[in-house]
């Protein structure tokens, strides 16, 4: 019996406002900073996010951008 060996997907999250945005990996051979930079043209936020993760979740390798806009202390 031969082995498979499957690559995890990648999943993108992050809070914008009250609710938690699920962004697409555009492209998997991208690193998770150019995936954020690649999306801070829709969400401006981004450009000043850091990348916490991959937590795995369900097959899923899911990293969360976290930005320090709107946070006291």
């Amino acid at each position: 019996m031969a082995l498979t060996v499957k690559g995890m997907t990648r999943k993108f999250t992050f809070r914008h406002g009250n609710e938690t945005i699920t962004l697409n990996d555009p492209d998997p051979n991208m690193e998770p900073e150019q995936v954020m930079s690649f999306y801070s043209n829709t969400y401006p936020e981004l450009t000043t996010a850091t990348v916490h993760g991959p937590k795995v979740e369900k097959d899923e390798a899911v990293y969360e951008f976290k930005t320090t806009i709107g946070t006291k202390g």
